[in-house]
């Protein structure tokens, strides 16, 4: 039991001595920042592209782009579960049932895509 104790106060220590050095580098930052930093006019105006933003009507970025970087995310997320099973695939035994499982998760994928086809969600314009 007593080891235990001695764990706990170490344990103790570590959080106190990480709490004081959180607290010791927000309070430097506060006292070593300059109260009003000098900026020039157009500094917090929002930028985009290279182009002033000027109307109601000056986003850059479309939501087309969104749906490809989703689209991206996600099969690129699916490409990783096929990496194990290329390393189970020439182990003995495996051969066929991995194949087989392979074969359902890459058909769910081709029918996602062939769904967003459909649906036209993959057209530029």
């Amino acid at each position: 039991m007593e080891g235990y104790l001695g764990s706990y106060a170490v344990l103790g220590l570590v959080l106190a001595a990480g709490v004081l050095l959180f607290v010791a580098a927000f309070g430097a930052n506060r006292l070593l920042r300059p109260g009003r930093p000098a900026e020039p006019a157009g500094k917090r105006i929002s930028y985009e592209s290279g182009i002033d933003p000027v109307g109601g009507d000056w986003a850059q970025a479309q939501i087309r782009y969104y749906v490809y970087a989703y689209l991206y995310v996600l099969f690129a997320v699916e490409a990783v579960f096929l990496f194990p099973w290329a390393v189970i695939f020439d182990r003995p035994g495996f051969g066929g049932l991995s194949i087989a499982e392979m074969g359902i998760f890459v058909a769910v994928l081709a029918l996602g895509i062939l769904y967003a086809w459909r649906k036209k969600i993959l057209s530029w314009t």
